[in-house]
């Protein structure tokens, strides 16, 4: 090798925009989310699917609409090299979800209460809460036609936030009826635009004629006025999608949740209708809605099934995520039962014997193991029983394996005044949980960071 090959500096790769690492020191919160949202959805009878994060192209523009932002500008799509096929990393999980139940016929025995958890992918400008690679917690309720399955999963949404401390989360209710409905609205809806052309900006002209609804949703401040004074589609619905309507707010009121009817509410994608909801923080900012929801009885038509009528909901976790690291109460770490520090090829053998007891009973031990640019003496180990957080350090030398004892430390506060004792090999999975333990309210032992050993 050439001195110049020897000298010239490799490059850093580097991640992708918008895509991002979760490190290990966030992860205990991305585990308290997921376990709070299995504990919950569970407890309302959702079975948990996982879909692909790579479907057909076509999935998506004819369930999302081709006039969508999303199908418009920020997919993900490519061509298969080896086969020529269209694909494209899922910007959202519903449609992939209708074409799972539709291809393996999963309400032929009724219907389904499903949720997943997983990436998604949109290309745009990478802000706080909106990634190019972001996660998403979702539900999708199959075959169910009244508004009680609405309802449901708002009172899901609730019972969640609840769960995980997270107050000031409020709720955002409205129906866009159904799609005849929709179109005398919509028709209505651009000649008043159009009356109005002079004071639509560029977003909002070109979607005048092919995605009209969005309009509605628009945050240009120099349009406020004149969108508030648009036709109201709730002023267009009919009799069955007011009576659904009321039936959704009906049980929210006896189930004492407060709501909001915003008239501007709506949504891009076709697929939606009647009932739809978002539950939004104010702590956030601009991307405030940490939640959204509602109806899309057509979605299966659209993809060659049969009439399924059908609700779900979508919640960022990477918003939630910022509102848990909002919370000053909210101590959580990835810290561990026990550290064991030893010396010598015999400590090192039992040191693996006792560790592995240990894990037995249920405690988190952490092993030490030869490390880069450390040494190997109690002294630079016990720096490391430290850094770990550990409540206890079990030492094991020479003097240790000769006596058929473990010196065993308590780092953080010593019980009954002792910092360490020397206990037999054999009896420090019990002693250590004797003292590690607290007795919960359930009477089942826990260590000190909340795992269940019994």
């Amino acid at each position: 090798m050439s001195e110049e090959n020897k000298t010239k500096k490799v490059r850093k790769i580097l991640g992708i925009k918008g895509m991002n690492d979760i490190l290990p020191d966030e992860s205990p919160l991305w585990e308290l989310l997921e376990n709070t949202v299995e504990s919950v959805l569970k407890s309302y009878g959702y079975q948990r699917i996982r879909t692909p994060i790579v479907e057909e192209t076509a999935l998506f523009a004819r369930g999302l609409g081709a006039v969508t932002d999303i199908v418009e500008k920020e997919m993900y799509s490519f061509e298969d090299s080896l086969n020529g096929d269209q694909l494209t990393l899922r910007p959202e999980c519903t449609a992939g979800v209708v074409r799972a139940v539709l291809e393996h016929n999963l309400t032929y025995n009724g219907p389904k209460r499903l949720w997943y958890t997983g990436p998604m992918f949109r290309h745009e400008r990478p802000q706080r809460g909106r990634y190019r690679q972001f996660h998403q917690i979702g539900a999708e309720a199959v075959g169910f036609p009244g508004p009680d399955i609405d309802a449901e999963l708002i009172l899901l949404c609730r019972r969640l936030w609840d769960d995980l401390g997270l107050d000031n989360i409020r709720l955002e209710l409205n129906s866009i009826g159904n799609a005849e409905e929709r179109n005398r609205h919509r028709s209505d809806l651009i000649a008043y635009f159009e009356q109005n052309l002079d004071l639509l900006d560029m977003d909002a002209r070109r979607r005048l004629h092919s995605n009209p609804l969005r309009i509605l949703d628009t945050k240009n401040p120099h349009m406020q006025d004149m969108v508030n004074a648009a036709p109201k589609l709730l002023d267009y619905l009919g009799p069955d999608s007011l009576a659904h309507f009321e039936g959704v707010q009906k049980i929210l009121q006896r189930n004492n949740v407060p709501f909001t009817i915003n008239p501007r509410l709506v949504r891009g994608m076709d697929y939606y209708n009647r009932t739809v909801f978002e539950w939004i923080s104010e702590e956030l900012g601009a991307q405030g809605t940490v939640c959204g929801g509602g109806r899309y009885d057509p979605l299966f038509e659209m993809f060659g099934g049969r009439p399924t009528p059908s609700c779900g909901f979508a919640m960022g976790v990477e918003r939630l995520i910022e509102l848990l690291k909002a919370k000053s109460d909210m101590a959580l770490s990835s810290k561990v039962d026990v550290f064991i520090a030893h010396q010598g090829d015999e400590a090192l053998l039992e040191a693996t014997v006792l560790a592995e007891s240990l894990r037995n009973t249920g405690l988190d031990v952490v092993l030490y193991c030869t490390a880069m640019n450390s040494g190997g003496s109690f002294k630079a180990q016990m720096k490391r029983a430290d850094e770990s957080g550990a409540a206890f350090a079990i030492l094991i030398g020479e003097d240790e394996i000769k006596s058929g004892q473990a010196s065993v430390k308590a780092l953080r506060a010593g019980k009954d005044g002792e910092n360490q004792s020397a206990v037999p090999f054999e009896n420090v999975a019990d002693y250590l949980v004797e003292q590690i333990v607290g007795e919960c309210e359930c009477g089942d032992g826990h260590s000190s960071h909340g795992h269940c050993i019994h």
